[in-house]
């Protein structure tokens, strides 16, 4: 049974990936947790007064968090029949990275799903600062990042931009081809770039790649460079009706170091489909 942790802050923008992952999970036997956290912690390091004022208001958010809980478990279990799906909430008073780190490691989680409106929104900048945090902090585990306009729809075609400069691990890649091969889809691999002539490492690793997608539809695009990765992969996207993206979250990438861009937080925050930011390992 493939366990999905899902974060929720109880805005739209947290259910719409809540749905995305029911529909993209519908025939796989699944166990949701849905967490919320809120952030006491604080209270510890106050005075005595101080502390028994903020005991109050720390009842009524773990109360409150409580309560929300089991109204989106009530509404899930009445509105949404599928027989593959099971529910369980947690509440936690930390962080949500701290929370989502911990219950990966506890519950031995394959995959979180959450929701951002991405940097640009700042009606909803909490959120999309909280999973800038959780992928900053969450380096074990594969995270699907969910745009607030996404509508979901079918997977078809799967975006994978890469650079060829390092190979990838079997298991680093096991989240995408199990996604692709659950919906038939094919994977893009695309290469940005000025110029296409691959070195000899690059080929090297090109060859590695192809080993690891041997079991999935997979082709090959070179995507002409214009002005930044994220921008021309974001092109490109838009331009020929990919549905997802998927990308390795290197903490230094190629293009960092070239051009000072940090693609990965720019493609995350900024595409309009759904992210997979697998773990580097």
């Amino acid at each position: 049974m493939k366990k999905i942790l899902l974060p929720t802050d109880f805005s739209d923008n947290a259910w719409n990936a809540i749905f995305t992952a029911l529909k993209l999970y519908a025939d796989v036997k699944c166990q949701f947790y849905i967490v919320h956290a809120y952030e006491p912690k604080a209270i510890n390091l106050l005075g005595r007064k101080t502390q028994q004022r903020l005991g109050v208001i720390y009842d009524s958010l773990s109360q409150y968090s409580e309560q929300e809980l089991e109204k989106v478990i009530g509404y899930l279990d009445q509105n949404h029949s599928n027989a593959n799906h099971r529910f369980e909430s947690i509440s936690k008073s930390e962080t949500l990275e701290e929370a989502i780190a911990e219950i990966i490691t506890e519950l031995d989680i394959d995959l979180v799903v959450m929701g951002t409106q991405g940097a640009s929104d700042v009606k909803e900048v909490f959120m999309g600062s909280n999973t800038v945090n959780v992928l900053k902090k969450v380096k074990n585990c594969p995270v699907l990042v969910v745009p607030s306009t996404y509508n979901f729809r079918q997977l078809h075609k799967v975006a994978f931009p890469t650079d060829f400069i390092r190979t990838y691990e079997k298991y680093e890649l096991m989240p995408l081809t199990e996604l692709v091969s659950l919906w038939k889809a094919q994977i893009e691999v695309l290469h940005v770039g000025i110029e296409f002539v691959l070195n000899d490492a690059q080929l090297s690793n090109r060859k590695n790649l192809e080993h690891r997608f041997s079991s999935v539809n997979y082709s090959y695009t070179n995507v002409p460079f214009e002005g930044s990765v994220s921008k021309s992969v974001e092109k490109y996207v838009l331009q020929n009706e990919v549905d997802f993206m998927a990308m390795i979250r290197h903490h230094h990438t190629f293009w960092e170091k070239v051009i000072g861009e940090p693609v990965v937080k720019k493609i995350a925050f900024h595409s309009k489909v759904p992210v997979l930011m697998l773990p580097e390992h």
